[in-house]
């Protein structure tokens, strides 16, 4: 056990984390030059596309020290940097004892940086500080160890200069895993306590569960049990986790590995739950592993309803690979029986649309998102609202509340005035603005959370050239001037495009969703009217032509009454059409009508 190191690697988005997990990897001959490719622990294509991680990975090392020619056993955990992911650092914090900081130099320490390294301080883990890209021209390597110096207290020469591509610095960083990061502290004799940090689905075997062993040992064959289900099940088998899934005979304190039950139904097995043996029982479970808060909440239906079972299969096997997502069911009156989905943020909810097609097959629906709002109503009873049609009617409502951020942007001086403009239109109030540098201004605001949700941080980013970064967390409910806006297709509501919004906001609103839908939808032989609503009163509207006929193409010549005669009974036909005709939403629509500033 006093040769085994857990850590992960944390860092804000874009700074490197994938690619110095490579060059670990290359050092310590765990993937042969053959096996090598960027972002090596990557295994989606999803990730690979946009150059992002969006699963933690965890993979076991050997190194053999120079100073005393041990081998140490190193868990490696590669995290994702981006806010939605949050989820998965914090999960893979609660596996560790130690953590490669990594800060880009020329960058700096980032908005993400700082969050991630609260959640890793307050877990007790040893920090191990580096600058990374130190090779780039724009490199900053002394302001950057200075920002370092101020955030953590640390010295100068305990910072470490690496670089992810072209390898400078790999020896130390591996060095340092083993003099500065504790080995594991748990008990091989008592009675067994295990973590499941993470899962995943395979058709053949099941529910493979990550786990990382507290106290105690497991074996193959052993009979177990899942602390908090109470399901009794025997380790088929266990193993430790290279860039596959290796065999062992049993997996001890402090190892990082896996175990298969067996259990085919996801539901049984979840992420954060301790398992433990049935004959001598662990008294309680592990703590430390915070509950997921979900702060998007949108609707997904399957696009045929016959195929609402097969989305529910989906979902339980995506949540296994994905603790952030939460669902339960709900229906619709235009969309029929779907599901009422919780995501951390736009991206998160853009990548799970993303994965439920391509690995599941699904073609899916996505209402409009919002955040979860409470309601008092006349009788004084306080609900929570989290889709349009729980709002009551404004002569029932006492009044509304909506989740407020505190949001702390970190950015160059150039673009306070842009920042200032674009917080305040989405109704932020400004806390406090300091310098941490001569280059470098942190920016506190307390905003409502439904602003945040659509569209802020692509336009905070076009707006700073991708130079200020962003991190939030809830800090309370306030009350709100909350109304429902509903969107009509002529004098038809759908339900799925309406949206609750600030009453500040809701004519912009209306008018551009109006605007988008008479682009989106595809004419029809009748008029097609879209309004905006607010209860009875009609606040935007758009109007639709409709596709004419020809109908007087067969008249050549004649008394102009024929002519006359013919158009008259087309439009009674128009009359007729408009009358019964249903406008066919197509599935673009749902997703481009959220893209308003597009």
């Amino acid at each position: 056990m006093k040769n085994i190191r857990n850590f992960c690697i944390i860092a804000h988005i874009d700074h490197g984390k994938s690619t110095l997990a490579d060059r670990l990897l290359e050092y310590t001959h765990t993937i042969s030059k053959r096996d090598m490719q960027d972002q090596a622990l990557d295994n989606m294509d999803l990730e690979r596309e946009r150059g992002i991680t969006i699963k933690s990975h965890a993979i076991q090392m050997h190194y053999i020290h120079p100073a005393n020619g041990e081998e140490y056993i190193f868990n490696l955990i590669d995290t994702p940097g981006h806010v939605d992911f949050s989820y998965e650092v914090s999960r893979s914090i609660a596996a560790c004892e130690g953590a490669l900081l990594l800060v880009d130099a020329s960058q700096g320490i980032q908005a993400q940086t700082i969050s991630n390294l609260y959640l890793a301080v307050d877990h007790n883990l040893e920090i191990i500080p580096i600058v990374n890209k130190v090779d780039m021209e724009s490199a900053m390597v002394e302001e950057v160890q200075d920002q370092i110096i101020d955030l953590i207290g640390c010295k100068r020469e305990e910072i470490i200069s690496a670089s992810g591509r072209t390898g400078i610095g790999i020896p130390e960083i591996l060095a340092a895993a083993v003099d500065r990061i504790p080995a594991p502290s748990g008990d091989p004799n008592a009675p067994l306590q295990t973590m499941i940090f993470d899962s995943m689905f395979n058709s053949y075997r099941g529910v493979i569960a990550y786990v990382r062993v507290m106290n105690g040992s497991m074996r193959k064959g052993d009979k177990i049990k899942f602390y908090n289900t109470g399901k009794e099940v025997v380790a088929e088998e266990v193993g430790v986790l290279r860039l596959g899934q290796f065999e062992a005979a049993e997996i001890g304190t402090g190892d990082v590995g896996y175990v298969i039950t067996g259990i085919k139904v996801s539901r049984e097995i979840k992420v954060g739950d301790t398992i433990t043996h049935v004959a001598r029982p662990c008294l309680e479970p592990v703590k430390g592993f915070e509950e997921v808060k979900p702060m998007v909440f949108a609707g997904v239906y399957p696009l045929d309803n016959d195929d609402f079972e097969d989305l529910r299969d989906s979902l339980e096997k995506l949540q296994l690979n994905d603790a952030s997502l939460v669902f339960e069911p709900e229906s619709s009156m235009a969309l029929g029986f779907g599901f009422r989905c919780g995501f951390l943020g736009m991206l998160h909810m853009e990548i799970v649309q993303e994965r439920l097609q391509r690995e599941f097959d699904q073609d899916i629906i996505t209402t409009v998102p919002n955040v979860t709002y409470f309601a008092t109503n006349m009788k004084g009873d306080r609900f929570s609202v989290r889709q349009p049609s729980e709002l009551p009617d404004p002569n029932h409502l006492e009044n509304a509340e909506e989740p407020y951020i505190l949001a702390q942007i970190i950015t160059k001086p150039d673009y306070i005035g842009g920042i200032m403009k674009l917080c305040m239109d989405k109704r932020g109030i400004l806390q406090k603005q300091h310098y941490l540098t001569p280059t470098r201004l942190e920016m506190i605001f307390h905003m409502p959370l439904a602003e945040i949700v659509f569209d802020f941080y692509d336009q905070l980013k076009s707006l700073t050239r991708g130079y200020a970064s962003f991190d939030y967390h809830v800090i309370d409910y306030r009350v709100t001037d909350l109304v429902r806006l509903d969107i009509k297709l002529n004098g038809e509501q759908v339900d799925a495009l309406s949206a609750l919004v600030h009453r500040s906001k809701a004519e912009y609103m209306g008018r551009r969703m109006c605007e988008k839908l008479k682009e989106l939808l595809p004419r029809q032989q009748f008029q097609i009217a879209i309004q905006g609503a607010i209860g009875q009163k009609v606040i935007a509207r758009e109007t639709i032509a409709a596709l004419r006929k020809d109908v007087t193409a067969k008249c050549y010549g004649g008394d102009i009454s024929r002519k006359r005669k013919l158009l008259e009974k087309q439009k009674e036909g128009k009359k007729k059409m408009k009358q019964f005709g249903n406008v066919e939403v197509p599935q673009e629509a749902f997703l481009k009508v959220l893209k308003l500033n597009d």
